[in-house]
């Protein structure tokens, strides 16, 4: 069973920075993607980054030039890098991973608040 562990979420001021990490578990085969997600009250989930095996990383317009999304293969983490947040990124942000051959997989969610 995979099992995603998602940290370093909190609360930031306005032009901070944080780092998200998520660590995947139970990986017979490798991965083919990882990414992040996000979903801020009344709106509905949406991707922030996806970085796919043998791909360039994409990114939300949003976030574009302010987010990196990078990986570790070898220890099956992806992170996020968030640079110059703004009120706007306020949101629970999701973990993904798409091992090979199996289902998306999904993480419990870990919030970030940006606020003075």
């Amino acid at each position: 069973q995979v099992r995603l562990v998602e940290s370093g979420g909190g609360l930031v001021q306005p032009g901070g920075s944080l780092r998200l990490s998520c660590a995947a578990y139970g990986i017979r085969f490798g991965i083919k993607a990882m990414g992040w997600y996000r979903q801020s009250l009344g709106k509905e989930r949406a991707l922030v980054a996806l970085i796919a095996t043998g791909s360039s990383p994409n990114y939300a317009d949003s976030v574009k030039g302010r987010f990196t999304i990078s990986r570790d293969s070898a220890k099956n983490t992806v992170y996020l890098q968030m640079n110059s947040l703004k009120p706007e990124d306020t949101a629970v942000y999701y973990c993904t991973c798409t091992p090979w051959g199996s289902p998306e997989y999904w993480g419990q969610g870990t919030p970030v608040t940006v606020s003075s």
